[in-house]
């Protein structure tokens, strides 16, 4: 009776699971429906598109799962460090104008466009179109979200005069220079440079421009702190510790708990304690709205703190560049 009763649950499961993905047809009506695109272009671009089992084996495997003492290591790097340096003083005028316009720290940028792709090392070389397709049809967990991103690419194409069989990204569908997703792309990139178009693949005057913008958008506070180490004692500050990154406590409330950071903080401002797990154990940091504002670039707080950190070494490293530029003769 129990593997009767197990195997009935799993056989509705399956039906449920599969009853979540609509028919190539319907997804065509719907698109055309929110979309300025036609019903028969979307259903020739979804008869174009391929499923890559190589996608679904990517997802199924994350960086983000890493504990943080494995993920730290990929992104902060000298090689890594020195390239961002180098990539800052490259655009520098640019990046001046980020500052100033848009009120977006530039060792932020930098940092987000050197975990993201390298500096254009690494832009993703699944195509942007099949990847979309395949988790928006054959992956369950996220369908609904990555149709939509579908739905956004292809839309994104027209507006932009892209041709969709020519877009590469990551196996998630992000792409260019920041690895925008389709939405972002459609929302949030800016043609910074004044040549009328949005270009994130080749251009990366747009591109920086383009990820100051998403930053400003997200209400990023220009030269505020964004976490800082902290020290804990007792048990009274495990109540702290939440999934959600967005701060909710003053920072009061949380030194409170014994809570102990050596710096000087706006007690007022909300704050919200963040525990990362290394090799002996657990570190902990006080992280502000500007940690929670990475995160909306990537909802890891391992990928917020890699960006934090690496923005931080660059910015030391070129700050002694300039110093040793300085006191040659």
């Amino acid at each position: 009776m129990i593997k009767r009763i197990i195997f009935s649950s799993c056989l509705l499961f399956s039906c449920c699971a599969l009853a979540q993905f609509p028919s190539q047809q319907e997804f065509a009506a719907q698109t055309a429906k929110k979309y300025p695109i036609s019903e028969d272009h979307v259903s020739s671009l979804l008869q174009q598109a391929n499923k890559n089992q190589k996608v679904l084996d990517a997802i199924s495997r994350p960086w983000e799962a890493k504990p943080w003492y494995k993920y730290w290591p990929i992104f902060l790097t000298e090689k890594r460090i020195k390239a961002g340096v180098k990539f800052w003083l490259k655009h520098q005028t640019t990046l001046e104008r980020v500052e100033k316009e848009l009120g977006v720290d530039a060792a932020i940028v930098v940092a987000i466009i050197g975990v993201e792709t390298f500096y254009g090392t690494y832009k993703g070389k699944y195509k942007a179109l099949d990847s979309l397709y395949t988790l928006g049809f054959h992956h369950q967990g996220r369908g609904k979200f990555f149709r939509k991103q579908l739905a956004e690419l292809m839309v994104l194409s027209n507006e932009e005069q892209l041709d969709i069989h020519q877009l590469y990204g990551s196996y998630a569908g992000a792409m260019g220079w920041g690895q925008f997703i389709p939405s972002s792309y459609r929302h949030y990139a800016i043609d910074f440079d004044g040549d009328n178009k949005r270009d994130l693949f080749n251009n990366e005057v747009d591109a920086i421009g383009s990820v100051g913008n998403y930053f400003k958008q997200h209400k990023w506070q220009f030269g505020e702190p964004v976490a800082f180490p902290a020290k804990v004692k007792g048990n009274t500050y495990q109540t702290l510790l939440r999934k959600k990154l967005k701060p909710v406590d003053k920072v009061a409330a949380i030194l409170d708990k014994q809570v102990y950071i050596e710096a000087d903080v706006n007690t007022q401002a909300k704050g919200q304690l963040l525990e990362l797990e290394t090799e002996t154990g657990v570190e902990h940091w006080l992280t502000l709205n500007n940690f929670y504002v990475i995160s909306r670039y990537n909802h890891s707080p391992l990928y917020s703190m890699a960006v934090y950190q690496l923005s931080e070494k660059i910015k030391a490293a070129k700050q002694q560049v300039n110093m040793t530029v300085a006191v040659q003769p």
